[in-house]
């Protein structure tokens, strides 16, 4: 072990916890103005969730990573870290539920034609309904959604796989995942914009293409690990924070250990955490007050797992990825590698298909060995009719912890009471999805970094103020600043100014 305090460093004035795309992106856009970030991840590959997983020469992705984005800073980052590696992807993504394909964006005809004219009639009139007489409350999901769809329509397309994916009733998730995750979307838009009768720009729900790294989402993170190690900064990998050392308002030092448990002590003037916000709590020395404690204890994670089907039916679908609304299987999405990149898949006679199932660490579907789990997969996809199983040559399982943040009823009040503690510390921010318990966009979990950096230099974001719809619908980065990460000139010398947490 090394004693605290006999390997203390300053790692060029920044230490970033977590090498995901917020953590890295802290750290690139840290060293483009001089810096050279120490950036810690606990894991032996970088990317997080986003992150490439590879098998026998296939390469799949956890959960399927869209580059699509209207923050210009994000958009110039991406293609200054990729360049020509970076495709340009045609968006197929349905919902198959009744054993019919429901387009999506969706189509007027596919819709009627799958639904049949008696129902079609009734979900226009259960949509006219509740615009005559709404929910005066929108506290849930089920609210929500029925004010803008109507509760037929909600029934059909949302609850059923809304609660496969979270595990709870749609009435314990709070209005305000809805409100993030599909925007401005709502039933008149959808049916405009189907009909070409739209006059306003589509929501961002409804693009129809984005970009992907020819290799999959982990290698622009592979890749911007690459430039910050030639930069002068340190990726370090399998370096797990032990404890967060406070001095009053301050983050003193942080103690790391690595995977042969060795201890180090490591000081810097300013900190960033990408971290799950929840572990960030409970590893500060002192501890928080006993409320703030409890807050993070409160918080709530949905986990995953996806099981990766090598099948020689080399174009069993179209799709990107297919949603999958039956509740008689318990898979809840389908990737088709294929359709993201044929670079993907190594051998032109198969594919792979990512089989996603969304569960608690520790329940039945996690506890399930490989075996069983690449069975089960094979069943299901063979049941809906996707693929056959009997195609089926080979497969492997990935288990994410912490995948998504779970918006319960409690989940506001617990956050609120950790960011008021977090901004009491004048050198430590947080960034990106678990870093702020939000169900971010991977372009909104970058800009948190990107301002993150830029109160480092000594300006002043709130960053529990930029929520996903303003990211969307303003331009954060103000017009004629450099192009190098989104940040504004500067020559001051990063390490030397304090960092101001709004």
């Amino acid at each position: 072990m090394v004693g605290i305090g006999e390997s203390a460093v300053d790692p060029g004035g920044l230490v970033v916890v977590g090498a995901g795309p917020a953590g890295l992106t802290a750290g690139y856009a840290w060293m483009k103005h001089g810096g050279k970030p120490l950036v810690l991840e606990a894991a032996s590959q970088v990317g997080g969730i986003a992150r490439t997983e590879r098998y026998r020469g296939y390469r799949f992705d956890i959960g399927g990573h869209r580059f699509f984005t209207k923050v210009d800073a994000v958009q110039r980052l991406w293609e200054e870290i990729l360049g020509e590696e970076f495709l340009q992807v045609p968006r197929l993504s349905r919902i198959f539920y009744r054993d019919k394909f429901y387009y999506y964006p969706l189509q007027v005809r596919n819709a009627l034609t799958n639904l049949g004219l008696r129902e079609s009639v009734h979900i226009m009139l259960s949509y006219l309904k509740w615009k005559v007489r709404p929910s005066t409350e929108e506290d849930n999901f089920e609210q929500w959604v029925s004010n803008r769809f109507g509760g037929r329509l909600y029934w059909h397309f949302f609850r059923t796989y809304t609660e496969k994916v979270w595990g709870i009733p749609c009435t314990q998730i709070r209005a305000d995942w809805a409100a993030q995750r599909i925007k401005d979307l709502s039933f008149l838009k959808a049916a405009f914009g189907a009909l070409g009768l739209s006059k306003s720009n589509k929501p961002s729900t409804l693009i129809t293409q984005f970009h992907y790294p020819r290799l999959g989402p982990g290698m622009m993170w592979e890749r911007c690990e690459d430039l910050i190690n030639a930069g002068g900064g340190e990726v370090r990998l399998r370096t797990r924070v032990q404890r967060i050392n406070l001095e009053g308002k301050r983050v003193a030092s942080i103690t790391t250990v690595d995977d042969e448990g060795r201890e180090e002590e490591i000081q810097a003037e300013h900190y960033i955490s990408s971290m799950p916000v929840t572990e960030l709590i409970q590893q500060m020395r002192p501890a928080p007050p006993a409320e703030v404690l409890r807050a993070a204890e409160g918080l709530k994670y949905r986990d995953f797992l996806i099981v990766a089907l090598i099948t020689e039916d080399s174009e069993p679908f179209p799709d990107n990825w297919i949603y999958i609304h039956s509740p008689d299987v318990k898979v809840g999405r389908i990737q088709n590698f294929r359709s993201w990149s044929r670079d993907m898949v190594p051998d032109d006679q198969h594919t792979s298909l990512g089989m996603e199932y969304f569960c608690q660490c520790g329940d039945g579907l996690w506890e399930m060995d490989d075996a069983e789990l690449i069975d089960l997969a094979g069943t299901e996809l063979d049941r809906l009719g996707l693929g056959r199983k009997a195609a089926v040559v080979d497969g492997t399982v990935v288990r994410q912890k912490k995948a998504y943040p779970v918006y319960d009823p409690e989940y506001k009040a617990n956050l609120d009471v950790l960011s008021g503690y977090l901004k009491t510390l004048e050198n430590l921010q947080t960034v990106g999805r678990n870093g702020m318990h939000r169900y971010n966009n991977q372009d909104h979990s970058m800009l948190t970094a990107l301002l993150a950096v830029r109160n480092c230099l000594g300006e002043e974001h709130d960053l529990w103020e930029v929520n996903t719809e303003r990211s969307y619908h303003e331009d954060f980065m103000t017009k004629g600043r450099e192009a190098e990460g989104g940040l504004p000139p500067s020559d001051r010398s990063p390490g030397k100014q304090a960092c101001v947490n709004a």
